[in-house]
């Protein structure tokens, strides 16, 4: 890989943190506590406000999975490590970078 395809890829990296912290802005508001209150909000509509939570959290544990993977394949572009395997120190093919970006490990040791 060449220096243009590091820097297209050190581009889309960025993007997707740019996205991701939008979409924790965007979900924070769902996982507020939802309030106990039964005259306020009938029971099914409580079940379902709990299930919403619930829902927004596994997202935010999802994106955060997303960040730390996001992260560490910047820090590999800045130690002069990335596209190569972490693991065995092989070259991971560009078109496996291409389609994941935060790929740390080559296809043979992913397979183990």
């Amino acid at each position: 890989m060449d220096d243009h395809d590091i820097a297209a890829l050190k581009q889309a990296l960025l993007d997707r943190l740019a996205a991701l912290d939008e979409e924790d802005a965007r979900g924070s508001a769902g996982q507020r506590t939802v309030d106990l209150d039964q005259q306020a909000v009938g029971r099914l509509s409580r079940m379902d406000a709990l299930q919403n939570q619930a829902m927004a959290k596994a997202q935010a544990g999802r994106r955060a999975g997303d960040r730390r993977r996001v992260l560490a394949a910047l820090a590999r572009m800045d130690e002069g490590e990335y596209g190569y395997c972490t693991d065995c120190g092989d070259a991971l093919s560009p078109e496996r970078l291409r389609a994941d970006p935060t790929l740390p490990r080559c296809l043979s040791c992913t397979r183990g």
